[in-house]
């Protein structure tokens, strides 16, 4: 287990427009008011179509991440997550899971995490800036490459 005490910047309410990609406008949210890391306690959607982690064959190793998508049409959802920094690309690297129901088939729900989405009518978010310190994802070859979230000076590789 790792802690460490974050400061606070700005907290923002950011509402996403009817056919707004998610992930693009959340880059371009970031973008124009210089917001490189934070967390995002909730948010409420709805999605035209979205795409999270899933599949429905037999695992060959549960141990390891699954790396296949789902996709999914007409959803009302709850999510939340972190951004962390990306110096070498300069934009954010989002880590976001979702709760969704799907609406024409009596809400029935999935949960994982968020690859891709387009919002439906709506999208309300709180998104709370961290100043320090400097939010990292990194990939651990231990485990699969994947990008856990990193915020020590001195960064294992590990």
């Amino acid at each position: 287990m790792r802690s460490t005490e974050v400061t606070i910047g700005r907290t923002f309410l950011v509402v996403f427009d009817h056919g707004d990609n998610f992930f693009l406008a959340l880059q371009e949210f970031c973008r124009s008011n210089s917001v490189k890391q934070g967390f995002i306690p909730s948010f409420i959607a709805g999605f035209s179509e979205v795409s999270i982690v899933g599949t429905c064959e037999k695992l060959e190793n549960p141990a390891a991440p699954v790396w296949s998508r789902v996709q999914l049409t007409n959803v009302e959802a709850y999510g939340g997550g972190t951004l962390a920094y990306d110096p070498d690309h300069d934009t954010i690297r989002p880590h976001i899971h979702v709760a969704v129901g799907l609406k024409e088939h009596s809400a029935t729900g999935h949960t994982s995490h968020l690859l891709d989405a387009s919002v439906q009518f709506l999208t309300e978010m709180m998104l709370i800036e961290v100043t320090s310190p400097d939010l990292r994802r990194l990939p651990r070859p231990d485990l699969f490459d994947v990008p856990l979230l990193r915020f020590d000076r001195q960064v294992d590789r590990a």
